[in-house]
């Protein structure tokens, strides 16, 4: 992964204001300087502690855990910092196709550019699963995953009242599993595909799957909006 692209997005989402917003005073910089530095250690890989970012930052152990009071929430911060305009994305579309697949335009090239955060978040996520599994995650806060839920339930939203309950919730969940860093890992890790065929494969997938929600709905008797799906 190119960590100097990462780091050149994020500062250009500085510039632009389109992260967090930015607060202001010697507490405000310090908690931007130890989210900058995880930031940095995301970016080459490393899943930090927080006392590892405190040293890194050389900011004491105790104000570290005065913004981050735990490893999960660090990188929850991070993960936040690294999906930027994801989380505001929004279409003005009314076909459920089109919205998936404006989502997957807006959202698989930051992904990918922040690939190695993404990759270390998944990283903890699977080492504190092993821990719960194993009886020793003890008190720690768990890292949770799930901005890619209402991401991808606001995209088909044009279908939410045409497809039964049930079958929109499966669709979303379908979807799911072709959105996000995960992708990336079968698509460019396994397969060996580059970014364009990747994205060539992640599009055609969630079109094809929106499209047989839809077509399994009216093959049912569900009466769908043919407008509410790309021709």
């Amino acid at each position: 992964m190119d960590v100097s692209r990462q780091q050149s997005t994020a500062s250009d989402d500085a510039e632009r204001g389109s992260g967090p917003a930015l607060e202001r005073g010697p507490r405000a910089r310090t908690k931007r300087l130890m989210l900058e530095t995880a930031t940095r250690l995301m970016q080459a890989g490393v899943t930090p502690s927080v006392s590892e970012v405190a040293e890194a930052a050389e900011v004491s152990r105790a104000t570290a855990y005065r913004y981050f009071p735990s490893q999960a929430a660090l990188v929850q911060a991070v993960v936040d910092e690294g999906l930027g305009p994801i989380l505001t994305w929004q279409s003005t579309s009314a076909d459920a196709e089109r919205r998936v697949i404006e989502l997957f335009d807006t959202a698989m090239p930051r992904i990918e550019a922040f690939e190695a955060t993404f990759k270390a978040a998944l990283k903890l996520s699977l080492d504190q699963w092993a821990r719960r599994q194993a009886g020793t995650m003890g008190g720690e806060p768990a890292f949770t995953r799930g901005h890619r839920i209402d991401l991808l339930k606001e995209a088909i939203a044009p279908l939410k009242g045409r497809l039964p309950p049930r079958d929109f919730k499966r669709l979303a969940q379908a979807l799911s599993l072709i959105f996000g860093v995960e992708v990336l890992i079968v698509l460019k890790d396994i397969w060996g595909l580059d970014s364009r065929r990747m994205m060539s494969v992640a599009q055609w997938a969630a079109g094809a799957l929106v499209r047989a929600a839809v077509a399994e709905s009216i093959s049912e008797g569900g009466s769908i909006d043919p407008t509410a799906v790309a021709k």
